[in-house]
């Protein structure tokens, strides 16, 4: 048994420290915020509540697995809603959206009635992102590639030329060769949002992501992803993990380093809700925080394997204007998931990641409105809206308005619905957001019925994590940052040091950071296998903790230490 340090509770912090306490490690994690989920926690006002960052539930298999592992079930935990359709899209200049629907059969008649032919050739399509999904869960997404020995199977080998063109080819140009509609284009190549990454940069390997939506379908957990981080933190209290909020790590603390040996990594200092300083000891310390931040703030510069040199040559994910809107009466025109798609995607994309950075004009956008489906997200009568506008990452766009409410009079630079001072670049451009949702969808009194906004901008996702270049996901899945090219799960300089999280292997996503949790406890095993861990069988598994009240996890964890 060793005494683990992990910094930062969001979902791979949580997940880790979870995992570990089941092997038998003692684990305390230190977050800096009072509550627990960082970048998937959640806020309330007015009898509002959302979901503050990650609003899609891919991957189900994933966070199930994740779940046997700790001895229990996504059945027993959560509460999962299909939703259909699955998202709605709204195409600039035209007035219908296109709906898709749950399941593959009527996404291949959708795709045919739009386009003549589009059907059998988005079959082959979602044929090959099936595959290319499997081989990725068993060979490329639950390692770490401490060998590339595991890697030079039969079932690799044999897919090698196929492999080798998907790595080489955009994802735009490959889903060229499948559809010529612009709209069902879009469809197919939106999905690098999700990677932090454009259809323009990303590997062509990652149209694997049509599977999640095209074929498999969404899902949504009620009470919505903070139930899901509630549930994970809820099971890592219950295996013995003992939790510090309020608790900033200032250094991670080494030893000197021997005669032909690297420094071990033996604790941490922090500074707890007072602003007192603390020490803690440990035999392995745990970064679950931003890699930049790990790296450059946390750590001398002769012990970085990713200093300030590293990032010089890496791309940031985008950054974002988030909005969070309370709004009065229902908004049928717009599904649980909405998309708004600009004519001019490529100059939207540009913009974002391109050399010269500007907001998109108009921007390509993403509205979730949870409060159709699950009532406890607003009151009776009224709408939940989070707003996400991708952005390039830049820190000089400012910060949003903030979440704490304000009685304060407007200002300049003001948002005139929350009283709290922002940038006000970010605050027109909040305004010229909502009149492009009101105009797109039809709802042409949306502005008047706004009850409250609360935004948040680059410069939040620095202040609030970290975040490196005011990323809100962290690096691009572009090829040199994907796969074995992205950034690794243990630190070369310093022994017993070891990462979890977007940053690094696998990569960016609530999935992706239960994976990374479970590369952490390969790698404490020296298992060097490509595959998921071996699921306790239902005799050796302890009874699993049943979800149960409504809390947040903040309080869970509160709760537990008193």
């Amino acid at each position: 048994m060793s005494r683990i340090a992990i910094v930062g509770g969001g979902i791979s912090g949580l997940a880790s420290a979870g995992l570990l306490a089941r092997e038998g490690h003692e684990v305390t994690l230190f977050e800096q915020a009072p509550q627990v989920g960082g970048r998937a926690s959640s806020w309330e006002h007015d009898g509002f509540r959302f979901d503050l960052g990650p609003s899609w539930y891919l991957m189900p298999e994933v966070f199930d697995h994740f779940f046997r592992l700790m001895g229990t079930s996504a059945a027993e935990q959560l509460d999962l809603v299909p939703l259909d359709p699955g998202y709605r899209v709204y195409f600039e200049g035209q007035r219908e959206p296109l709906d898709i629907p749950h399941g593959l059969e009527r996404n291949v008649d959708l795709f045919e009635s739009v386009e003549k032919g589009a059907g059998s050739r988005i079959r082959r399509y979602l044929a090959s992102s099936r595959d290319t999904y499997d081989m990725a869960k068993k060979r490329f997404l639950y390692t770490s590639f401490p060998t590339w020995a595991p890697l030079l199977r039969a079932d690799v080998v044999r897919r090698l030329p196929t492999l080798a063109r998907l790595l080489l080819q955009h994802l735009d140009t490959f889903v060229a060769g499948t559809v010529n509609d612009p709209r069902l284009a879009q469809v197919l190549g939106y999905p690098a949002v999700f990677l932090g990454s454009s259809p323009y940069r990303t590997p062509s390997m990652y149209h694997l992501m049509s599977t999640l939506d095209l074929d498999d379908g969404v899902l949504y957990p009620m009470g919505g992803l903070t139930r899901v981080i509630e549930r994970i933190a809820a099971l890592a209290v219950e295996a013995g993990v003992r939790v510090e909020t309020s608790a900033t790590v200032t250094r991670i603390r080494t030893s000197d380093a021997a005669p032909g040996r690297r420094p071990h990594a033996t604790g941490l200092d922090w500074t707890d809700s007072s602003g007192a300083t603390r020490s803690f000891a440990a035999d392995l310390v745990v970064s679950a925080a931003d890699l930049h931040h790990t790296e450059t703030a946390l750590l001398p510069r002769e012990l970085q394997t990713y200093g300030e040199a590293y990032w010089r040559h890496r791309d940031p994910g985008p950054s974002a204007l988030l909005m969070y809107l309370g709004v009065s009466g229902e908004l049928p025109e717009l599904e649980h998931h909405t998309l708004l798609f600009s004519r001019d995607w490529h100059d939207n994309f540009e913009r974002i990641f391109g050399r010269s950075k500007s907001i998109p004009e108009p921007p390509s956008l993403y509205v979730c409105k949870p409060s159709a489906v699950d009532a406890s997200t607003a009151p009776a009568g009224q709408t939940n809206l989070f707003v996400l506008v991708p952005l390039p990452a830049d820190v000089s766009l400012g910060a949003g308005t903030g979440l704490a409410a304000s009685a304060a009079p407007a200002a300049p630079g003001t948002d005139s619905r929350s009283g709290n001072s922002g940038s006000a670049r970010l605050d027109l451009l909040a305004d010229a957001v909502i009149a492009q949702i009101a105009e797109w969808t039809g709802v042409s009194d949306l502005s008047s019925r706004i009850l409250f906004r609360r935004t948040r901008g680059p410069q939040d996702f620095v202040d609030d994590y970290n975040s490196w270049s005011g990323s809100m996901l962290g690096p691009a899945h572009t090829l040199r940052q994907s796969a074995m090219f992205r950034a690794g799960n243990v630190s070369k300089k310093v022994r017993g040091l070891y990462y979890v999280g977007g940053s690094v292997r696998p990569g960016i996503g609530l999935p992706m950071c239960l994976i990374s949790a479970e590369i952490l406890v390969k790698n404490l095993r020296g298992d060097t296998s490509t595959e998921p861990l071996p699921e306790p069988t239902a005799e050796a598994a302890p009874a699993p903790v049943r979800a149960s009240g409504s809390g947040n996890s903040g309080s869970t964890l509160r709760a537990s230490k008193s």
